[in-house]
């Protein structure tokens, strides 16, 4: 027993005298020495757990106790604790029991670590179920894997995407109907794919990923993984989450489209494009076109204060009641004229407004197409032919002519947006397919867009007709001479200069009319039925003197010399003449009706 090195207790003799080695020393603690002290006595708190087993071995009965649990007294209190035993009988030299041989070996550390073990392990058996059945019932792929990429738990549709049970990382044969993007959309290798990020110890968040179906069909995923590390800092599993975002991905790519088809459009188009807040009255955007028709760079004009700014005097209020109008929800297309700030020139606008509902149904923003319908007098034309060399050769010309000039490259491109177009002359080549369907429409729709038609007739005397018959306003033989070209396109310009001409007249005319007061205007539309003073006074209830002072006023007011001058202002400004029984009667009921208001009242009721 002395010579052992394992714990060894003897309890020798009637009285069971104690007697241990070194070995056991520290399992007494801090108990009175017990070497000569009997057994029961030096263990009385265990007696009743190690009494019966010692009494087992006097009779003669060896005992193997594997982890037995003894309440002891080491270090002043009482505590569970547990052992391994073998209890054996001692004998004298006559075989008589004298004794009892107790090899010991307290086992208490390692069956609380196996029980903290065995509780650990149960939780996480507990949570992986709790996992697994949280991820069941998730309306995404979701699973947990392996470090090898093999799937541990995985929910349907988890499984649906990976019916292998593999990462396509680690699964060549399921790579081909998988691929990754990064965030600039440049496909990535397998090897940076999400799990094989996490395993590195990445967190990933929405990977844009393509999934094809053995049967060819394609969704878009967006995909995340998340690291599991153990207290080592190692990396035994990873949580692997795939969404469906096929219809939202499809949905942005579409937006995205349009939103470049617009800019495309936008940038090309001759009308002002405006997105507006309404709220802080911002000009979200203007397309590059305004600085061609409102003479300034677009970002001087930040606000909408600045465009009513823009907007002439005798229009403003009418501005900025439609923008009332079209934010309490109402489309609308509205007629103005501003000032250019270049060359502080009147430009007439014909602007469509549309509210832009958010998503809660309030209108914050609106938005606009503003076209420019000044009747311009400048030399400008377009070129439409198929042929490169014919193209730049009927540029070349009319640049060095003068005019301004855009090309097209085909009719179809240049009729989709004829209508914004600015007044100019056509050049078209009837060697583009479809040249006189082209012409055909620009007689039908485009008056302001006179057409010079070019061709090779190769011989046949009906050509040209056939182009004027058409709407072309002139045809040139090619090959054709430069100086025969820019006199074919200022001729058809003629025309419309003089509508522009009309135009300007028509307007003036209209302006004049619009500062004369209501008797002003009474005696205007008298004088228009051919009355004279004495008729106009009766029927309007004034005295003939004054009817000459209004007819003086008118005079002045219209900037006539003679009564038929001022007949042709009022007539192009749109004044109908009145009968003197029934229009000039009812020109009458609205003068007394308006005794009450004051001039200036009048005037503005009848501006608005």
């Amino acid at each position: 027993m002395l010579n052992s090195a394992f714990p060894t207790y003897l309890a020798w003799g009637p009285d069971l005298i104690s007697f241990y080695n070194d070995a056991y020393r520290p399992i007494l603690g801090i108990k009175p020495e017990a070497l000569g002290r009997p057994f029961p006595e030096v263990w009385r708190e265990a007696w009743d757990q190690i009494g019966p087993v010692t009494e087992r071995a006097l009779r003669g009965e060896a005992s193997d106790l594997e982890d037995y649990v003894v309440t002891v007294n080491r270090d002043g209190s009482r505590e569970d604790s547990v052992w391994t035993f073998a209890y054996s009988p001692v004998r004298d030299q006559h075989g008589s029991v004298q004794g009892v041989l107790c090899h010991v070996h307290e086992t208490t550390a390692r069956v609380r670590t196996e029980e903290r073990l065995r509780a650990a392990v149960q939780e996480i058996e507990a949570q992986r179920a709790r996992f697994g059945t949280l991820i069941e019932h998730l309306p995404f792929a979701a699973g947990l894997f392996g470090a090898d990429g093999r799937a541990l738990l995985a929910n349907p549709l988890c499984r649906r995407f990976l019916p292998r049970g593999l990462v396509p990382a680690v699964d060549p044969d399921g790579q081909p109907r998988w691929t990754g993007f990064d965030a600039e959309g440049r496909i990535v290798s397998p090897s940076d794919y999400p799990f094989a990020r996490a395993v590195r110890g990445e967190v990933v968040r929405g990977m844009s990923v393509l999934h094809r179906s053995r049967e060819g069909a394609e969704t878009w995923m967006r995909v995340s993984a998340i690291p599991v590390r153990e207290r080592d800092r190692s990396i035994p599993l990873a949580i692997i989450v795939m969404q469906d975002v096929d219809r939202e991905t499809r949905a942005e790519a579409a937006l995205r489209e349009s939103e470049e088809r617009f800019r495309r459009y936008a940038e090309h188009s001759s009308n002002v494009l405006w997105l507006a807040d309404l709220e802080s009255g911002q000009l979200d955007y203007l397309s590059p076109s305004f600085a061609q028709v409102w003479g300034m760079p677009v970002e001087d004009m930040p606000d909408l204060a600045g465009w009513l700014a823009s907007v002439h005097p005798e229009d403003r209020d009418g501005a900025a009641q439609a923008l009332e109008r079209v934010g309490r929800g109402e489309t609308l297309m509205l007629g103005y004229r501003i000032l250019r700030a270049s060359d502080h020139r009147v430009r007439r606008i014909r602007d469509t407004f549309f509210p832009i509902p958010g998503r809660d149904g309030l209108v914050r923003s609106v938005g606009g197409i503003a076209q420019d319908v000044t009747t311009d007098t400048e030399l400008r034309a377009y070129v439409v032919a198929a042929g490169d060399d014919a193209r730049h050769r009927a540029v070349a010309a009319l640049q060095a002519g003068g005019y301004e000039v855009q090309a097209f490259a085909s009719g179809q491109a240049f009729l989709k947006i004829a209508g914004s177009l600015i007044a100019g002359c056509v050049v078209l080549d009837l060697g583009e397919a479809g040249g006189f369907g082209v012409a055909s429409a620009l007689k039908t729709d485009r008056a302001h867009l006179p057409v010079v038609a070019v061709g090779a007739s190769g011989g046949d005397t009906g050509f040209g007709v056939r182009a004027m018959k058409a709407g072309a306003v002139d045809f040139l033989e090619d090959p054709w001479l430069p100086d025969d070209l820019v006199f074919a396109v200022r001729s058809a310009l003629v025309e419309i200069r003089d509508v522009a001409e009309r135009t300007r007249e028509r307007d003036a005319s209209h302006h004049r009319v619009t500062t004369l007061t209501a008797r002003e205007r009474a005696v205007l539309e008298g004088l228009l039925a051919g009355g004279t003073n004495k008729t106009i006074a009766r029927t309007l209830g004034l005295s003939p003197r004054t009817v000459e002072i209004h007819r003086a006023k008118v005079m002045e007011a219209l900037g006539a010399r003679t009564l038929p001058e001022a007949v042709l202002i009022a007539t192009a400004a749109g004044v109908r003449p009145a009968d003197q029984a029934g229009e000039s009667g009812r020109a009458a009921e609205r003068l007394v009706e308006g005794q009450a208001a004051t001039a200036p009242e009048a005037a503005g009721d009848r501006r608005a």
